[in-house]
């Protein structure tokens, strides 16, 4: 299944919650997918579990300044 294919399923179904179910089944809908999403970015092997708890780097830091 191709990324537009699956953006147009993600819309229709966000497009039915937020129609039949007002605002909150829209946002249940959406964080849901959300989820779904970084879970299958884990399975397929995209994302590593380490890269959402890694320290800044100092120059970051020192930019603010």
């Amino acid at each position: 299944m191709s990324m537009a294919v699956a953006g147009l399923l993600a819309g229709m179904a966000l497009g039915f919650a937020g129609y039949f179910g007002g605002f909150g089944a829209f946002v249940l809908v959406a964080a849901l997918g959300a989820i779904g999403f970084i879970v299958g970015r884990f399975v397929d092997g995209d994302l590593e579990p380490g890269e959402f708890f890694r320290t800044r780097t100092g120059d970051r830091d020192d930019r603010r300044r």
